[in-house]
């Protein structure tokens, strides 16, 4: 068995680097850790941490295809944040012009939970603690 010591990091390409830039940072309140702009490949590549850890990295490219989000296909289903305070996430969210969908409570462990879109569409959950 490989030694698994946690997940690295998880990458995302985005439409518009400006705007998803804005949303992971602004909106979500995850911090910089670095940017560079490759020249050589036209993509900008930002590093982003959650509560110091590096848990994001965020791609631009030219012209990259759209993803398939709906109805669900395979591959990556979402990315899913732990919060404690859900309603006041989704005031926070709504104060950013970001709509949720109507909060549900997962049958398995009674945790409740919410789904956004980041502007590529990919869908964000919100999962109580």
């Amino acid at each position: 068995m490989i030694p698994l010591l946690h997940v690295h990091h998880i990458a995302i390409i985005c439409a518009d680097y400006a705007v998803s830039k804005r949303f992971y940072t602004e909106v979500l309140g995850l911090s910089i850790i670095r940017e560079v702009y490759r020249a050589e490949r036209q993509s900008y590549k930002l590093d982003l941490a959650l509560n110091g850890h590096y848990v994001i990295e965020l791609f631009s490219f030219p012209e990259p295809p759209r993803r398939l989000s709906r109805p669900e296909a395979t591959g990556l289903r979402h990315l899913a944040f732990a919060v404690s305070d859900l309603e006041a996430t989704v005031a926070w969210l709504d104060q950013h012009q970001v709509s949720s969908e109507p909060i549900r409570t997962d049958e398995f462990t009674g945790r409740r939970f919410t789904f956004i879109q980041d502007p590529d569409g990919l869908p964000v959950e919100f999962y109580e603690q």
